[in-house]
């Protein structure tokens, strides 16, 4: 019977990635990374070498790691995804970063997190800022469900869900601080039919010719639901700084600024009424 060791290096060489090899292995096994340590000489039973192959099977098809899951980590949490989600992506905390910047600690708040998809940010924000009102809609009710059972998951008691598209539901809502990671890629790109986007919902990845369809109606729309001073923040593309800045400039927003990623990318941009 072949060991933990050897079953993990043959998957690792199908797969060209041991980080993939050891989720999905931990996962058949439900055991934390750290059992690996501690027992990569151990014989791995026929029953989970089975069900190994079939989610190793799945990935070399380019089925994503978290949909084969149902987990992806993001900031401090470990939450549950599904086809109906994003996929929470390592980049998008610089989204959470710069929304706590503009949300102080001590004091009473409001926010809003528009296209909220696993609640990834609506949740990290809302962790961070115990006093803060969070609202998340969504216009899918599949992702809202995903969503509230990550929130009930981590105890996580000061957010709202909200089911609409984008600011849809808030009619009569004000808020200091509203977020969003919107569709931003152009929907004749390539790579939507490429690696792991080609299992993500097309309506949470694309918008328009340039990207910009769903930038351009949070942009527009944002201003009616910020209190005076308060901040629209979303990410967007690495090539889209400049475009974004001068829709928000256009639309009459002060302190237009766009924060850069660790690979000092365009990444996230905002402006304050």
């Amino acid at each position: 019977m072949p060991d933990v060791r050897s079953v993990l290096a043959a998957a690792t060489q199908q797969l060209g990635e041991r980080m993939d090899a050891e989720l999905l292995l931990l996962h058949a096994l439900q055991k934390p990374r750290s059992w690996l340590f501690a027992h990569a000489d151990d014989a791995l039973d026929a029953k989970i070498q089975t069900t190994y192959t079939a989610l190793v099977a799945r990935r070399l098809q380019g089925e994503p790691v978290a949909y084969i899951t149902g987990h992806r980590g993001f900031w401090s949490m470990e939450l549950e995804v599904s086809p109906a989600t994003l996929i929470p992506r390592p980049e998008t905390e610089l989204l959470v970063e710069q929304a706590l910047l503009r949300l102080p600690p001590d004091i009473a708040c409001s926010m809003a997190d528009l296209g909220t998809g696993s609640g990834a940010i609506a949740l990290a924000i809302a962790l961070e800022r115990p006093r803060a009102q969070v609202v998340a809609t969504d216009a899918s009710t599949a992702a809202l469900e995903v969503a509230r059972r990550n929130a009930q998951t981590h105890g996580i008691g000061n957010l709202t869900f909200l089911h609409g598209d984008w600011m849809t539901p808030l009619a009569g809502q004000y808020f200091d601080l509203i977020v969003s990671n919107p569709p931003y890629i152009e929907a004749g790109d390539p790579h939507l039919v490429q690696g792991d986007l080609r299992f993500e919902p097309v309506s949470a990845l694309a918008s328009g010719h340039d990207g910009l369809d769903d930038i351009r109606r949070i942009v527009c729309d944002a201003r009616a639901h910020l209190h005076a001073g308060g901040w629209l923040l979303f990410e967007h593309g690495w090539n889209q700084g400049d475009a974004v800045r001068a829709l928000l400039a256009d639309a009459g927003y002060a302190d237009v600024f766009t924060a850069q990623d660790l690979e000092r990318r365009d990444r996230v941009s905002g402006g304050r009424r």
